[in-house]
């Protein structure tokens, strides 16, 4: 590895936010879960949820495409699960709160959410948006604002929207630099693994299920 490539790796692992993730119910098109997860990286995230309940969704794993992750996918974890009560205490063990797309119920701006607290956020299929089941495990709903006559935007622009959101409130909190919430050491932890992936050109293309 050269050294131009090394600084651009200890850069990326010192701005990773290990408090914010994303969970994704049922979405159906795999163009969706690549897109969100370039939009992940590109805010630091460094791991996601997708949730298959659905029978017709549910296989032994998922194929994320390289063209619409855009190289994302080697660098964020993804954790498929197909039983919602296993995806949420894997969640819960390490986000404070989970925050639902979710209209129905009382709700909250997005820009009105301090997004600098440790969140998982939600985001439901592309038909139907979230299910019952799952919305027992949120503690509360946001919504974003849209003045259009569309009342819903594509699940990977909503993420999108949402994630940089939580960018400008972290950065003014300087999340990003001398407040970074991700230990050293873990840091370093972070920078080996990602070094391993590229020397061993990890493509991370298929993800396994999770029982």
């Amino acid at each position: 590895m050269n050294k131009r490539r090394l600084e651009k790796f200890k850069q990326v692992v010192a701005q990773r936010q290990p408090d914010i993730t994303v969970v994704l119910e049922n979405v159906i098109d795999l163009h969706n879960i690549g897109a969100v997860l370039r939009s992940c990286d590109s805010v630091g995230i460094r791991e996601i949820f997708v949730l298959h309940t659905e029978a017709g969704l549910q296989a032994d794993s998922i194929t994320i495409g390289k063209r619409t992750a855009a190289g994302a996918r080697r660098w964020v974890d993804v954790h498929y699960y197909t039983d919602a009560a296993a995806c949420f205490q894997h969640v819960r063990q390490h986000y404070q709160r989970i925050l639902a797309t979710h209209l129905e119920r009382e709700a909250i701006e997005l820009y009105d959410l301090d997004l600098t607290i440790p969140a998982a956020f939600l985001f439901g299929n592309e038909r139907d948006g979230l299910s019952e089941e799952v919305l027992q495990y949120a503690d509360s709903n946001f919504w974003i604002p849209q003045m259009g006559m569309s009342e819903s935007l594509n699940i990977s622009v909503a993420c999108a929207v949402t994630l940089y959101e939580a960018l400008r409130q972290r950065r003014l909190q300087h999340f990003y630099s001398s407040n970074n919430p991700l230990p050293q050491t873990a840091q370093q932890q972070l920078l080996d693994e990602y070094i391993r992936r590229h020397e061993e050109r990890d493509a991370r293309k298929v993800i396994p299920v999770k029982k």
